[in-house]
Order: structure tokens, then sequence, then C-alpha cells
């Protein structure tokens, strides 16, 4: 699949694979206006960004990390390949994974709706998980040994976002402490820009190359292969960028909101600060293979931040959303996953 137009041929020969990618591509819209907002939202909400330049940055900053970390280290995708056996009936398979697919855009565009950050990650992984149970009626075609990262994911990167948020917001204002305040404006601006930019890039790396990973085992699916090959051309990496980037051009300022605005009160050093500890905490995360979500390590690392100035410059009405629909998003998307795949299997196979 190295040529586009071998791409577009596959596509058009094949109606299911046609409608998986179409669906891939809703998800990956979805994830764009939802998780990656969680990128620029300090950004644009301390003045450091337009709207408008931040989602051009995101754009650059996510095709990059999906690029270089595809480069180094693709075992992000296929952890979340292999964590489910869709079986050896590739028409089978196919309709099963759009069926998860529709789950997941689905479950994602209600969050939405209510403007909370929602896991594009874990809505990804139940969806699928869900699937292949109704595909299988049973646990076998959930691989344990996989869906145990996730859990290690969901762990670390929670407590290295709060405590990475704290540590580098902490060490700013002890550095920064004699300084003169409206005098360190513009240096915190360009260096939270810089953060933002990196978040972004790791952003791309972890939920971007996901979704790589998904519309490559579309494709093998379709041509009846195995799952093996996780070579990502880079006119993918170029489209699905684009694609993310409409999404949260789209419908990103409720997110910003949500998350920049409603959950602390953020000035440039601590914006800064955040973005910073959250990169680095996501960074981490996909030298180790463990597919984590880019929402959970920002929202922590904005926590952690707030609690150096004091516990109460939270909003735990906020945090107490969030973590609900994190709660909520394996069942829940689950669920959805194998109706869909029971209904799916009923109308297509």
């Amino acid at each position: 699949m190295d040529s586009i137009l071998q791409f577009w041929e596959q596509m058009t020969a094949s109606p299911l694979l046609f409608i998986a990618v179409t669906l891939t591509m809703g998800v990956i819209l979805v994830n764009g206006w939802t998780d990656a907002p969680n990128a620029i939202a300090t950004c644009v909400v301390t003045r450091c960004m337009s709207p408008r330049a931040a989602v051009l940055m995101a754009a650059l900053f996510n095709f990059l990390g999906v690029f270089v970390m595809t480069m180094i280290n693709a075992t992000v995708a296929e952890t979340i390949t292999k964590m489910v056996d869709f079986g050896a009936d590739s028409n089978q398979a196919i309709i099963a994974l759009s069926a998860a697919l529709f789950a997941i855009v689905l479950w994602a565009t209600l969050a939405w709706v209510f403007g909370i950050p929602t896991s594009e990650s874990h809505a990804l992984i139940a969806g699928l998980t869900g699937s292949a149970i109704a595909l299988h009626s049973s646990l076998d075609g959930v691989n344990g040994a996989e869906w145990v990262k996730v859990v290690y994911g969901i762990g670390i990167s929670v407590a290295l976002g709060f405590g990475l948020g704290w540590g580098v917001c902490k060490l700013v204002t002890v550095l920064f402490r004699k300084a003169n305040r409206p005098k360190t404006e513009p240096f915190f601006r360009g260096a939270q820009i810089v953060g933002a930019a990196s978040m972004a890039f790791m952003h791309g790396a972890q939920d971007g190359q996901k979704f790589m990973g998904v519309i490559l085992l579309c494709v093998s699916m379709a041509n009846g292969g195995g799952q093996s090959d996780f070579h990502i051309p880079i006119w993918l990496m170029v489209i699905c960028s684009l694609v993310m980037a409409a999404g949260t051009a789209m419908g990103g300022k409720k997110i910003i909101k949500s998350v920049g605005m409603d959950m602390v009160k953020l000035e440039k050093y601590q914006g800064f600060s955040a973005d910073i500890a959250a990169a680095i905490s996501l960074l981490f995360c996909s030298v180790f293979s463990l597919p984590v979500s880019t929402t959970h390590a920002k929202t922590t690392s904005i926590m952690g931040v707030g609690a150096v100035k004091r516990v109460s410059a939270i909003n735990f009405g906020v945090v107490k959303e969030m973590v609900l629909t994190w709660v909520l998003t394996f069942p829940g998307c689950g669920l959805v996953g194998f109706l869909m795949t029971k209904l799916f299997m009923l109308i297509f196979a």
C-alpha cells in the first residue's frame, strides 16, 4: 500500500474496506475535536496563540509525531491491533471492525455534545474489545497480556501527569520567585508555544499512530492477510493529520474551554508547566509501548499545576465529570461496540 492510487483502487474494489476506512477517518475526525484540542488548550486560553494558529501548529506537529515515532517505535500501534483477534474469516472480521469504529464515533460524539473531554484511545480499546467479544460470543478474542498494558498505562499516565505537573510548576516558581512578573511574560509566551507544540507532537505519536494501525488492519483484513504489516506510508500520515486538524477546527472550542478554563484558571507559566509535564508523561509511555490517553495526561498535569498554588484552585466539579466519563468509557463504549457488531453481523454477514 505504498501508493495512494493503489490504496484507492483497493477501497473502490471492496465496499466493506471502503466503509471501514471511512469510519476510521470518522474516528480520527472525532479525535481531532475531542482529544487534539487538549494539546493546544492551555496555549489558546492564556492567549499565547490564536485558535487558528494553534490548530495549524497542532496539525504540523501531529504529523511530525506520527512520522518520527513510527520510525523509532511503532509498537503502540501493534499493541492496539494485537489486543483483539477478529478471527480467520476476513469478511466477518472487517464487518466487526466497522461496527467497533461506528461505536467509537457514536460514543465520542455524545461526549463532545456535553463538552466533556473523552479518551479516544480508551474508546478505541473498548470498542474493539466489545466487538471481538460479540464476534466470538466469548472472551476468546481478547488478548489479556496486551490488555494489561492499558491498565498500566492508565495508572502511570495519571500519576506521572499529576506528579510532573506539580513538580515542573513548583520548579518554575522557585526559579523565577525573584523575577519581575511582567518581564517574564514574553519568555513564558514563547515557552508555552514550545510546550504546546511538544504536546501536539506526542498526541500524534500516541493517537495518530494507533489510528494508522487500524487503517492498515482494515486493509490487511480485506486482503485476507494477517496483522503483521505495520509500514505506514507518508501520504497516509499527511491525510490523517489533515483530518485530525479539521476536527480540531470544527469542534475544539468546547474542549479547550473545559480543559483550559473551567478546571483551573491558568497563567502562562502554569500552562507551560502543564504542557511540558504532559508531554514528558506521554513520551515515557510511548517509549514503553503503553497506549495511553492524551486527555488523561493533560488534564492530570493541569490538576498538578493547580495544586501547587492550592488544592482549592482546582474545579473538582469538572474533574468529577471527566473521571465519570473515563469510568464509563470502557463498559459503555464496549457495550455499544458489542451491540453494533451483533447488529452489523445480522445486516451484512
